[in-house]
């Protein structure tokens, strides 16, 4: 306090700054040098403090005594460490204005400095200010929250990073695995073109002998044939030239004119005929390209090609399998249609993996059976993890899985009730829509194929997710919920479509799920 009231005494009040060379007038009153000159030519002759007028070219002596507690005040005791960093040297509360040598405690916003309480007065009056320590916590919480933004964006950047080198090294992989499919392929088929090539020209070469042969013959005919006019004609002339008219007479008589030589047998030769089964021929072979069939596998190959469908005329053939779909089959559970719980206009056929919504009913439908166009499958889950696929013949077709009580009567407007509760979760494709429905509320989903569909239920994390398989595994929608008792997969379609469970020969259940996955008691 006693420091802060001798600054004040060493103030000059007209620069209100630290003396800088002190002259003293003859009133008493001390001021800078440079500024009392300064304010002698400005304005009147007068004391700044007393107002006494002092004399023109009166000498103004330099202040000894007040030059050397100046002096000695700026020097200063030796500095002691402070606890405070904000005050430590170096600090902005450590050091002094250059100009007014008071600390520099304040900062002005406007010309992003710091100042001291006298640059407050003269350049910085009218500028934007605030308390140093004040401004360093709003700057340093400024910086804190870029920093956790720049953190935030160093991770995301870090996880995409690495999702597109795994998708890079997925792509990578599959180029390797097409690559080497279509070399395959073409090899075949150079093969094939090669041995269909020396065919057809075998088959050229006997039609052309034998229709050459044919062409011969004829021309043999016509040779015997020109061969006998011609003696006739001979014979015909030596005749008319004979002058004994007994002679003549007598010969005539026994000269008779070769028999006709009768139609000839036309060629049998026809470009378009030869053309007809190359041209079959070669739209086989190239067919080979897109027909996965074609070509034996081997046999780590041939386990790849995934699920079986039942059995049928427009049954797909097998395509190439992404490793997401492959990873999913780990679990794979091979399902059938529950006689009982189908809807009186669903018709089960192929071993009940196969269910046909048709206008005609059946019987009289069972007491367990759907009022609603549903049937839920013959297996139920209650622990563990699991995975199946079904495709369907068009869209407008709903599957999910429910718990055991789902009514099976018609309540309400719509003709389904997956979804519309809290004991079922489903997905309905539309198609011009897909939807996944909870409880009664429906989320949109983007439209996608849903001919071949995938569902993964994994009951110990509760988890429900849905995939698209066509042209290649993707997520459509995932369920998180905490699943309290067996679930049923279960199923909806509109009339004229139909359901396919598709089945993997290999996959079987785990030996602590065989008795839980069976019929409903």
């Amino acid at each position: 306090m006693a420091a802060l009231q001798l600054e004040d005494e060493l103030t000059c009040s007209i620069c209100l700054g630290l003396y800088q060379e002190p002259v003293t007038l003859s009133c008493g009153h001390n001021f800078c040098g440079a500024c009392i000159r300064d304010w002698g030519r400005r304005c009147d002759k007068a004391c700044p403090e007393c107002r006494k007028p002092f004399p023109e070219g009166a000498e103004l002596r330099r202040n000894v005594a007040l030059s050397a507690v100046l002096q000695a005040m700026r020097a200063g005791p030796a500095p002691t460490p402070d606890p405070d960093p904000a005050r430590a040297p170096g600090s902005a509360l450590g050091a002094r204005c250059p100009r007014h040598g008071r600390p520099l405690d304040l900062f002005c916003r406007t010309e992003g400095r710091c100042i001291c309480s006298a640059c407050t007065v003269n350049e910085c009056r009218l500028h934007e200010r605030a308390l140093v320590d004040a401004e360093r916590r709003e700057r340093e919480a400024q910086l804190r929250a870029m920093l956790e933004v720049s953190q935030q964006q160093v991770t995301q950047a870090e996880r995409q990073l690495k999702e597109l080198q795994q998708q890079s090294s997925q792509i990578q992989s599959s180029a390797r695995t097409l690559a080497s499919m279509i070399s395959g392929k073409f090899s075949g088929l150079l093969q094939a073109l090669e041995m269909r090539q020396a065919l057809a020209l075998k088959d050229i070469k006997v039609a052309e002998t034998q229709v050459l042969a044919q062409a011969q013959d004829g021309e043999q005919r016509l040779r015997d044939h020109l061969e006998a006019l011609t003696r006739y004609d001979c014979r015909v002339r030596d005749l008319l030239e004979q002058l004994d008219d007994q002679t003549f007479l007598q010969e005539s008589q026994l000269l008779a004119p070769p028999g006709p030589l009768g139609p000839l047998t036309p060629l049998q030769w026809d470009e378009d005929q030869q053309l007809a089964g190359l041209k079959e021929s070669l739209s086989r072979l190239c067919g080979l390209l897109l027909d996965e069939g074609a070509h034996p596998r081997a046999p780590a190959e041939a386990a790849d090609l995934g699920p079986v469908e039942a059995p049928g005329p427009l049954a797909p053939g097998p395509s190439p399998v992404c490793p997401l779909r492959r990873k999913l089959w780990q679990n794979y559970r091979n399902l059938t249609f529950d006689p009982d719980s189908a809807n009186c206009h669903l018709y089960l056929s192929r071993q009940d993996q196969q269910v046909k919504h048709r206008h005609k009913p059946r019987d009289l439908a069972g007491p367990s059976s759907f009022e609603l166009w549903q049937v839920r499958c013959a297996q139920s889950f209650q622990n563990g993890r699991h995975y199946w696929e079904v495709r369907a013949s068009n869209h407008s077709v709903t599957l999910g899985v429910a718990y055991a009580d789902l009514t099976r009567h018609k309540r309400g407007p719509h003709t389904d009730n997956i979804g519309r509760g809290p004991s079922s979760w489903g997905l309905c494709v539309q198609e011009d829509r897909v939807q996944a429905w909870h409880n009664g509320e429906a989320q949109l989903l983007p439209g996608v194929s849903g001919r071949l569909l995938g569902m993964d239920l994994d009951m110990a994390s509760g988890c429900l997710t849905f995939y698209s398989l066509e042209p290649q595994a993707q997520p459509l929608h995932t369920f998180h919920a905490v699943f309290t008792r067996p679930l049923y997969p279960v199923f909806w379609l509109l009339e004229g479509r139909t359901l396919t469970l598709c089945h993997q020969p290999e996959a079987t259940l785990p030996p602590e799920l065989q008795e839980e996955a069976s019929g409903p008691s």
